[in-house]
């Protein structure tokens, strides 16, 4: 039985599973502390006494990054590898000019999702974090690109931080539907910006056909992806696990 353990550092949280003989096993996470303070301890504590090897793929700080995998080689007994995007790896032909330009995460999930079906088909990669990216992947491997925008959270977090005429003093209640048009401040920034995340999937979705041609499959991933589901109006999957996914494929 060989264990292998799989780790995605993000911006808030640290998400980690056992893949036992190439099965990946439930997805689990740890908040990350403030100034990027990993979940070390937490994380040594609750993982079992053999692990045969670890994977990780990480946006946290290079230095913070370095200390995780020294403190997983002493609790473990073997070398971490983390994960650096390459030119070509997984079946996946990165397509960025500069490979190493496109982060880490965002190679991993592209990896995940080529390895979603048999045969593999066409697919637009979202990830819904603190940034919101999208990739698209063709059915042979080749990845074609992707964009970057604020997710969410941080589009209403600017927004309150950064505008001196919106400023909301009390807890808002709670929201009774989805509409656009809210009857609150509140309300109508996080509406805002959830409508402002499905149209920018949608129009990539309808890039990716586009340039591309074909219906590829529009897969969700990341911790807001759920919290976009209802303001979207096309099909899609969930894949809470892609980046781990990724690492998985790697062999």
């Amino acid at each position: 039985m060989t264990r292998l353990l799989l780790l995605d550092v993000g911006n808030s949280r640290l998400k980690w599973a056992l893949a036992v003989d190439g099965r990946l096993g439930r997805q689990r996470a740890l908040p990350i502390g403030a100034r990027g303070a990993l979940p070390v301890a937490a994380l040594c504590a609750a993982l079992p006494k053999r692990i045969d090897g670890v994977r990780i793929v990480s946006v946290a700080a290079p230095r913070a990054t370095r200390r995780l995998a020294q403190a997983l080689r002493r609790a473990t007994g073997v070398q971490p590898r983390v994960l650096h995007t390459a030119a070509q790896a997984g079946g996946v032909r990165c397509g960025y000019d500069e490979p190493w330009r496109l982060g880490a995460d965002r190679w991993a999930a592209v990896i995940g999702a080529h390895h979603l079906h048999t045969p593999a088909r066409a697919i637009c990669v979202v990830d819904v974090g603190t940034a919101m990216t999208v990739d698209y992947v063709s059915p042979g491997g080749r990845h074609g690109g992707g964009a970057i925008v604020p997710g969410p959270a941080l589009m209403v977090a600017s927004l309150l931080g950064g505008t001196q005429g919106i400023q909301v003093r009390a807890a808002p209640r709670a929201d009774t539907g989805r509409a656009l048009f809210a009857r609150g401040t509140h309300a109508a920034i996080v509406q805002g910006a959830h409508y402002a995340a499905a149209a920018f999937i949608e129009r990539a979705l309808h890039e990716a056909r586009r340039r591309h041609g074909g219906r590829p499959e529009l897969v969700l991933t990341g911790g807001g992806a759920a919290g976009l589901l209802p303001y979207l109006q096309v099909p899609c999957r969930i894949v809470p696990d892609l980046v781990l996914r990724g690492l998985l494929a790697l062999g």
